[in-house]
Order: C-alpha cells, then structure tokens, then sequence
C-alpha cells in the first residue's frame, strides 16, 4: 500500500468507549468495563430521604412494565396486584429487604439497583425469572439463588461480596456480573456452561484460574484487580473480549488457543514488548495504552490482523517519536482510529 501523507488525513477526537453490557446507567457502565467505578460514591439516592408510604402509590393491576423508581419506597409491600407484571423495576429507593414478592409469578426482570438490601432472599417464588440486578447495595454473601433456574442475567455489580458461591443451579445464566467485589479467587463456577460475559473488575483477584468449564464465554473483563500472568484460557476457545486493563501484567502470553478475539484490552500494565499474539488474526481492537513498549517492530505482531481498526498505545515510550501517528498508520495500513482519535481518509 502506498504511503500516506499525514497531511492528506483528517482527524477527529472521539472518546474511547466500553462495549460490554452493564447494570446500571450509561456512566456505570463505562466506568464498570474501564475498571472506574468509585467506591466512595456508590450510589446518586440521598440515603437521608424518609421513606414513603406504599399506599400513597397507585399501582396498575393490567400493568406489565411496572417502574417505580426514585419513589423513596422503604418496604416492599402492598404488590399484590401486579399479577401481570413481567417487568418490575425499584432501583434508587429505601428498601433494606427483600420480602413480599411470593405473588409476582410472571416476573421475567427484577432490578433493585441502590438500595439498602444486605441479603439476597425470598426470591424461591420468582420462578421465570430471566434478569436480577442488585447492583449497587450491601451483600456480602451469593446465596438464596438456587430456585431460580431459568435466570440468564445477573448483575451483583459493587457489594462486599468476597466469594463466588452458591450459583450451581443456575444452569442457564449467560451473564455474571461482580465487579466492585471483594472478591479474591475465580472459583465455583464449573456448571455455568452456559455463561457468555463474566465481569469480575475492580476485585482482588491474583490469578487467571477455574474458567476450563466455560466453553461457550465469549466476553471476559477482569479489569482493576491483581493479575501479574496471563494464563489459564486454554479451554476459553470461543473468547472474542478479553479486558485486562489495570493489572500487573509483564508479558503477553497464554493466548494460544483464543483465535477468536477481536478485542485483547492489556492497557496500563508493565508490558515492554508485543509479542505471542501474531495468530489472533480476527483482532479489531488492541488496547495497549500505558505500558512500556518502545520498539517500533512489535507492530509487527499485529500485521496478519487484516481486520484491525483500533489500536491504542498512548503513553507509552513510542508516543515520544514525532511520527508517532504516522508510523502506526503505515504499518498498519486498514487501523482507523488510533488512541482516542478516528482517521478519515
């Protein structure tokens, strides 16, 4: 391909963004897939509000999407009527406990995002439930789960959890989400052969370990926790997001077997050189920023990824070369954006 001149491109800044799916709003979200989130403010409901009475609110017996956020409700109680919700939505209240729900039998989503709850608990009669989110709230423990058998979606995002336990029963979960745990090993996970997406950032994990029964994950973030080593992925062949971003990493290795990803996410480790990944040749995103390359050649690595659009690799000692945008765009002719900066010809 025939040189470009920098002069013949046009750039504009766009913001790097997360692809991954989340609880909560778009900001958590962003912050939770970049390993962000702040625990010192966990929540946006003034917990100082007094608690309303759920008689003061009127509830619609034909209703099937119930939304009741930001009603300052402190008990759950009083929904009875809502034989035909599927959807019920109580994120941003008072609630300290989980109680009173034995009638919504229909329910397919559940979302108690910021709340009060410390236990996960009377939820054995929410059979067809398909989503939980109690993101954002004071457990310390997974438990109470084991009826719910068709759940597929669950978000425990920012709690005091410190293990991974009690979700054998949940055969066909396709999403876990823990982040902003206290979580310090991957464990007990061996009959999640369903799982897709485990989120697992902002914990204290030290070791890559226990994932061989995931053979269908395709989406693995383990941002913003201990990890100095690349391993454990031989059995993760359907791996297509690995974000390692904020860790400990030296080396890039252990990835043999993961053919299959387009997104390798190994931002603001201790790496000093691109290596061992010149067969991932499905890659579109290579997330390298802050690390320590400053050998021009280790693009080399990146040559057989004919597909590969996204490359960032800011502040890193290569950032120093004047021609620094240039000579990524000439040896990898097809990147289209490089760090937060989208190229058009």
């Amino acid at each position: 391909m025939a040189a470009q001149s920098v002069g013949d491109l046009q750039e504009m800044e766009v913001d790097r963004r997360g692809e991954s799916e989340e609880s909560g709003d778009d900001e958590t979200r962003r912050k939770s897939i970049n390993g962000d989130v702040d625990s010192s403010q966990p929540a946006t409901t003034d917990k100082e509000e007094s608690p309303v009475d759920m008689d003061t609110i009127t509830l619609d017996p034909e209703e099937e999407d119930v939304d009741l956020v930001h009603c300052r409700i402190g008990k759950i109680e009083g929904l009875e009527v809502l034989q035909k919700a599927k959807t019920l939505s109580l994120r941003q209240n008072l609630i300290k406990k989980i109680e009173n729900l034995d009638s919504l039998g229909a329910l397919r989503e559940l979302d108690l995002y910021d709340n009060q709850i410390r236990k996960l608990e009377n939820l054995q009669h929410l059979k067809e439930l398909e989503q939980l989110d109690v993101s954002f709230n004071l457990l310390r423990k997974v438990e109470g789960l084991d009826q719910l058998t068709q759940l597929k979606k669950l978000f425990l995002l920012h709690n005091k959890i410190s293990n991974i336990a009690n979700l054998e029963q949940l055969t066909v979960l396709e999403m876990l989400e823990l982040g902003s745990n206290r979580i310090r090993v991957i464990e007990n996970l061996d009959t999640l052969a369903s799982l897709q997406s485990l989120f697992l950032g902002t914990n204290k994990i030290t070791m890559l370990q226990n994932l061989e029964g995931l053979h269908n994950l395709t989406v693995l973030s383990i941002q913003s926790n201990r990890i100095t080593k690349i391993e454990g992925l031989q059995n993760v062949v359907n791996l297509r997001e690995l974000y390692l971003s904020h860790n400990g990493i030296e080396v890039i290795e252990g990835l043999e077997n993961n053919k299959k990803l387009t997104t390798l996410d190994i931002a603001a480790n201790r790496v000093k050189k691109i290596e061992n990944i010149s067969h991932l040749t499905e890659l579109q995103e290579f997330w390298m920023n802050d690390n320590q390359i400053d050998n021009w050649s280790d693009l080399d690595e990146l040559k057989n990824a004919k597909s590969l659009e996204t490359v960032y690799l800011e502040r890193n000692p290569l950032q120093k070369d004047p021609q620094y945008r240039r000579k990524i765009m000439l040896a990898l002719p097809t990147v289209r954006q490089i760090d937060a900066t989208f190229i058009r010809f």
